[in-house]
């Protein structure tokens, strides 16, 4: 009988394999786009496809921060449609952690089981931050 694998099942080789890619901006490795990659791991459509190719550095990624008025926004624009809002984020859940008033200082972040972890230019690293909004996304 087929076990069902669920995407907390699936995380460890997600972070594994991400974590080891070099950092590239607007093309597939940035902290926002992990969410989309997370997603496209559980066998979703890419969700951030209208942002990919629209930027290449730090600088191009505020500017899209910027237009978006914040991360969470942002981050709403890319999330599949089985993602629900939760309040209780756990293992395998995506979210945007950081200071509610400052963009720059927000973070796309899938949590761990422990916490939030962030892909950051040398690979995944733990942040302790506020929660500013959280999903649940199912494998497919």
């Amino acid at each position: 009988m087929a076990e069902l694998v669920t995407a907390v099942d699936r995380l460890d080789e997600f972070l594994s394999w991400y974590g080891s890619l070099p950092w590239s901006p607007g093309s597939k490795v940035d902290c926002c786009l992990t969410l989309a990659e997370w997603a496209i791991w559980l066998s979703h459509a890419d969700p951030a496809a209208h942002l990919r190719g629209t930027y290449d550095s730090d600088d191009g990624f505020r500017a899209i921060i910027a237009a978006y008025q914040g991360v969470v926004p942002l981050v709403a624009s890319c999330l599949p449609s089985a993602a629900a809002p939760t309040a209780s984020p756990r293992r395998g859940d995506i979210g945007v952690i950081g200071a509610r008033v400052n963009p720059l200082h927000q973070f796309g972040a899938i949590h761990d089981g422990r916490g939030w972890i962030v892909r950051q230019k040398q690979g995944f690293g733990r942040m302790s931050a506020r929660t500013l909004a959280a999903w649940t996304i199912t494998a497919k």
